[in-house]
């Protein structure tokens, strides 16, 4: 007999600043194990803070994750006037001298977290820590860190370690890697066809250097290499081979969004795919429409027991929760954060 208390692996989202009473309805009998929120839900901060406390309500679960992209740059769910702009990963890159640069990455994922924590959002999808490749589609572009293996690890780590001390959960992105692909996974499949051993020494390496992090996103890429027939997200090959043994991730591992074109079959088939066995711990439905939330929960599982670890693990990253960060973070401090930050990256508004 299921155990409708564990929550169902799915992040859902919803469709406005505010709750409807269907919404309501779903996530109370659903029970996913969280949220996401976009630009159509975040109007004032006033109003998020409402919605992520009504979010949380719906499923009778104060510890309810909400996430949101917010990564800087052209990736910002909250932006001004009500909320800071941050520059790109890529300028912080491309500060010469390494101990700058993660003094920047640093400051980038606290100052997030600031932004984050005072709202109720206690997760966010960043950092990247893809590998541009030359011809690679520009989706990602400057949205990481460096072409070089090495420093997207550095920095990454140093973004997420910002992150962490603002109580707010990283999840890095995007595993096993989209530095390589040529197409944006949102409108069509990209196909990457570089050997493993090439995979390995550059696209894997910085997941390498960040496996001990709380939670990841999968990418919906076909690797030949390793699984010519599904995408990532939905291959137990590349999951259990490359993500969980090459790379050595035991984080939470959410799927991308189940709309991007990238996954063909209908809205249930492909979250049934991404939390097959061996797949990913979470599916991840963004678009927030009843319908297809419905859907998505009539297939979904309860959490299994081991993401059910996995979670539990990540939660307990946090040296202090976001209610805390909000009451220690005061204006001033925030103010020389950011101060330092144009010190170092210069301006970018």
């Amino acid at each position: 007999m299921t155990d409708t208390t564990v929550p169902a692996a799915v992040i859902f989202g919803c469709t406005g600043p505010v709750l409807t009473e269907a919404e309501r309805a779903l996530f109370a009998a659903a029970n996913p194990l969280g949220f996401i929120l976009f630009r159509r839900n975040c109007e004032t901060p006033e109003q998020v803070t409402a919605l992520t406390a009504a979010l949380r309500d719906s499923v009778g679960r104060p510890d309810a994750p909400i996430m949101i992209d917010q990564e800087g740059g052209r990736v910002a769910r909250l932006r001004p006037p009500h909320w800071p702009t941050l520059p790109p990963a890529g300028r912080i890159g491309a500060i010469a001298d390494d101990d700058l640069a993660k003094e920047a990455a640093w400051l980038h994922g606290r100052l997030l977290a600031a932004t984050l924590a005072p709202l109720g959002i206690d997760m966010d999808c960043a950092p990247v820590a893809d590998v541009p490749q030359a011809g690679a589609h520009d989706v990602i572009g400057d949205r990481a860190f460096s072409r070089d293996p090495a420093r997207v690890a550095l920095l990454a780590g140093a973004q997420a370690d910002g992150l962490l001390a603002g109580g707010v959960l990283p999840i890095v992105k995007h595993l096993p890697g989209h530095g390589r692909a040529t197409a944006d996974s949102h409108k069509e499949l990209p196909t990457v066809t570089a050997d493993l051993a090439t995979l390995d020494a550059v696209d894997f390496a910085p997941f390498k250097a960040l496996a001990g992090q709380p939670a990841g996103m999968v990418a919906h890429i076909l690797f030949t290499a390793v699984d010519a027939r599904h995408p990532s997200s939905t291959s137990p090959l590349v999951i259990t081979k490359i993500v969980r043994g090459m790379i050595g991730f035991d984080g939470l591992l959410f799927s991308d969004d189940l709309d991007m074109r990238a996954l063909s079959g209908t809205v249930a088939e492909r979250a049934a795919a991404v939390v097959a066995d061996g797949c990913c711990d979470v599916a991840l439905h963004c678009n927030g429409t009843v319908e297809d939330m419905a859907a998505v929960a009539a297939v979904v599982p309860r959490l299994s027991e081991k993401a059910q670890e996995r979670w539990a693990r990540a939660r307990a990253r946090r040296p202090q929760s976001i209610a805390q960060a909000a009451a220690d973070d005061d204006a001033a401090t925030i103010a020389a954060w950011r101060a330092r930050l144009i010190d170092l990256v210069g301006n970018w508004d």
